[in-house]
C-alpha cells in the first residue's frame, strides 16, 4: 500500500505531503491544474527517466519520495537483497533530481541503481493510462496471471523442483562429459607419457646415487694408487710411520722409567701407534673393495643420459617426474569412474524428464480449462464496461526443441521454469478483427478499461500491487462510467486504488477524495493537493456534474450519487 508520496520542488510543485490510504482513492482537479504533474512525480520514483526540466525553476533539485508497504515480500526482498540493502517493514522510494540534469536513487536511504528502482517500482505500483507502468502488458506476466487464476501453486512448486534438479544434473553431466571429452583428446598423450616413465624405471634420488658411484669408477686407479702410497706410508715400508712410532715407544718407554714425567707422554705415543695401525688396516681393506669395472661405468653413463634426456624433455627434477606419473595414473583411472558417473547422471535425466514431461502436461490441461473459464469472464466485465465486442483470447503454445526436457508422444518441447506452455493474452475490440496481443492494443481509455476489466476478473486470486488509473474515464459517460466506477470500487474492496477522473459517476465511489488545486503565491504559480472531508466531497461531485456551478440542485444530486455510490458496494 502506498502510505505516503512527499514531493518538493517538482515542475509547479513547491513542497506538499500526501497521505494515502487503503481503498479508492479519487483525485480531481481543473484541467491544467496539475493532476498529470502527481502522476510525474510517481513515476520518478517507480524508475522512470529524470530531466532537469522536472526540477522547479530557481530551487537546486527536487525530490520525490514515496513510502510503500508492500505486499510481495519475498521478491521485493529478494531485490533488495541482491542491492545489499537491508529491508525494512515500511520501503521509502526516493529519487533526487538535480538542476543539472542529474539523478540519485535511494532505497530505504540506501543509494541504489535506477534499475533496482524500476524493479521495485514494477512490482509494488502499477499504473495506467498514458503512461509506462502497465503491469498486464508485459506477456511474461500472463502465465503467472493465469496460474494464480487457476490456483495451480501446488503442481507448479512440484513441476519448478523437478525442473531446478534436472537442470542442476544437466550441469553436472555437462561437467564430466567435458571432463571425459579433455581426457580422450589427452589420452593417447597421458598413456605414451605414462608408458615412457613407468619404463625409465624412475628412482627417488637415483640421479645423485649414480654420479656418485661413476665418480668411484672413474677413479678407482687413482684410489688404488693413494691406498698403496698410504700403506707404504703409514705401515708397509721399513721406514713406515708405524714402525717410527713403534721405536718412538720404545725410547719413551725408557725414559718414563728413569723420570714420570714421561708416562703421560707414553700412553699417547701408544694411542698414536694405534691409530696408525687402525687407519693402515682400513686403507688395506677399502682398497681390496677396489671394483675395476669399464662395463658398469658405460652402464651408469648411459643410465645418466637417460635421465637427462627425460629431464631436459618434461622441464622436470627425476623428483617432479616421479609425482607426474602417479598423477597420470591418477587421472587416467578418473576415465572409467567418469564413465560410471556419467551413466549413473544419463539415467538419473532420463527419469527426472519422464516425470517433468507428465507433469508438464497436467499443468498444461489445467490451464487451458482455466483460461476457458477466465476467456468468459474477462469478455463479460468488457462488456459491463463498454466494449460490448470485446473477446479476450489466452494463447498456449509451445516452443518446439529437439533437445528439450519435455517429451509429448514422440516430440519434445522446451521446460521453461513454470512448464512447458508459453501464454499470452490477446484482445479483440471490434467484430471482424482477430484478437491481437495486448500489447499492440491503442492507449488511452479503452485500454484503461481493458486492464480495469482484466483486474476486475484476476485479482482475487493474484498478488496484483497498488493500482493506479490516470484518466480510466478517457471517451465514456453515462451508464458505462456508472459501470466503470462500480468496477473500481469492488476492486478497491482487496486493492489500493487511485485514479485520476473528470467523472461524478467516478468520482462518487471515492474512499477518500483529493483535490488538486493551481494558486498563485507570491506571484508563483503552485500546485497543491488537499484532501476533502464529507462536504467538500459532495461540493467537488456537484463542480464535476454541472461544471462551476454549486446550485441547491447540483448538491442534492452529487448527494444521491454519492448515496448511490455507496449502495453499489
Amino acid at each position: 500500500m502506498l502510505t505516503n508520496l512527499y514531493i518538493k520542488n517538482f515542475a509547479l510543485i513547491d513542497e506538499l505531503s500526501i497521505e494515502f490510504s487503503e481503498g479508492l482513492t479519487i483525485i480531481t482537479g481543473e484541467t491544467g491544474a496539475g493532476k498529470s504533474i502527481l502522476i510525474g512525480a510517481l513515476n520518478q520514483v517507480l524508475g522512470i527517466r529524470a530531466s532537469s526540466d522536472l526540477v522547479r525553476s530557481g530551487a537546486n533539485k527536487a525530490v520525490v519520495e514515496a513510502v510503500l508497504i508492500p505486499r510481495n515480500t519475498e521478491q521485493v526482498h529478494t531485490i533488495l537483497e541482491h542491492a545489499g540493502i537491508d529491508p525494512e517493514e515500511e520501503l521509502f522510494l526516493r529519487r533526487e533530481i538535480s538542476a543539472k540534469g542529474q539523478s540519485r536513487c535511494f532505497v530505504n536511504d540506501t543509494p541504489c541503481t535506477l534499475q533496482v528502482l524500476r524493479s521495485i517500482g514494477d512490482l509494488l505500483i502499477d499504473l495506467h493510462g498514458q503512461h509506462e507502468h502497465q503491469f498486464l502488458l508485459h506477456p511474461d506476466t500472463h502465465v503467472t496471471m493465469l496460474d494464480g487464476f487457476g490456483i495451480l501453486d501446488k503442481n507448479i512448486e512440484t513441476y519448478k523442483q523437478i525442473h531446478a534438479t534436472l537442470k542442476e544434473q544437466r550441469k553436472e553431466l555437462d561437467h564430466l562429459q567435458a571432463n571425459a571429452e579433455r581426457l580422450q583428446e589427452k589420452r593417447d598423450l597421458l598413456e605414451y607419457q605414462k608408458k615412457e616413465l613407468e619404463s625409465l624405471d624412475l628412482k627417488k634420488n637415483e640421479h645423485t646415487l649414480i654420479e656418485e658411484e661413476m665418480t668411484l669408477l672413474e677413479h678407482s686407479e687413482t684410489r688404488f694408487e693413494l691406498c698403496s702410497s698410504l700403506s707404504e706410508l703409514l705401515y708397509d715400508s721399513e721406514s713406515s710411520a708405524f714402525v717410527q712410532m713403534s721405536e718412538a715407544v720404545r725410547l719413551l718407554e725408557r725414559l718414563s722409567a728413569i723420570d714420570k714425567v714421561f708416562s703421560e707422554h707414553l700412553g699417547d705415543a701408544e694411542t698414536a701407534k694405534s691409530l696408525i695401525e687402525e687407519i693402515s688396516r682400513t686403507v688395506r681393506n677399502y682398497s681390496e673393495t677396489i671394483e675395476f669395472n669399464p662395463d658398469r661405468l658405460e652402464s651408469l653413463r648411459h643410465r645418466q643420459l637417460q635421465l637427462q634426456k627425460a629431464v631436459k624433455k618434461y622441464g622436470k627434477s627425476i623428483e617432479e617426474l616421479l609425482a607426474m606419473k602417479d598423477s597420470i595414473a591418477e587421472e587416467l583411472s578418473l576415465e572409467e569412474n567418469l564413465t560410471e558417473r556419467t551413466d549413473v547422471i544419463t539415467g538419473e535425466i532420463a527419469s527426472l524428464g519422464k516425470q517433468l514431461s507428465a507433469l508438464a502436461l497436467t499443468i498444461s490441461s489445467a490451464r487451458k480449462k482455466t483460461a476457458e473459464t477466465l476467456e468468459k469472464d474477462i469478455s463479460k466485465e468488457l462488456g459491463e464496461l463498454g466494449i460490448p465486442n470485446g473477446v479476450f483470447n489466452v494463447s498456449i503454445s509451445q516452443e518446439p526443441d529437439e533437445n528439450g526436457d519435455i517429451q509429448i508422444d514422440d516430440r519434445r518441447y522446451s521446460a521453461f521454469d513454470n512448464g512447458y506452455d508459453l501464454v499470452e493474452f490477446l484482445l479483440s475490440t471490434n467484430i471482424g478483427e482477430s484478437p491481437k496481443p495486448l500489447s499492440k492494443i491503442a492507449s488511452g481509455g479503452e485500454i484503461s478499461r481493458i486492464m480495469l476489466a482484466m483486474k476486475r476478473v484476476l485479482a482475487e486470486h493474484t498478488a496484483m500491487p497498488i493500482l493506479i488509473f490516470d484518466e480510466i474515464d478517457t471517451g465514456i459517460s453515462g451508464r458505462i462510467a456508472d459501470a466503470v466506477g462500480r468496477s473500481l470500487r469492488k476492486l478497491s474492496k482487496t486493492h489500493q486504488i487511485i485514479s485520476i477522473t473528470h467523472l461524478p459517476q467516478i468520482a462518487a465511489m471515492a474512499d477518500r477524495h483529493l483535490s488538486v488545486e493551481k494558486t498563485v503565491q507570491e506571484d508563483r504559480t503552485v500546485t497543491t493537493v488537499r484532501p476533502l472531508d464529507a462536504e467538500e466531497h459532495v461540493t467537488a461531485v456537484a463542480c464535476l456534474l454541472s461544471g462551476r456551478e454549486r446550485s441547491e440542485s447540483f448538491l442534492r444530486a452529487a448527494a444521491e450519487l454519492i448515496e448511490h455510490a455507496r449502495s453499489a458496494g
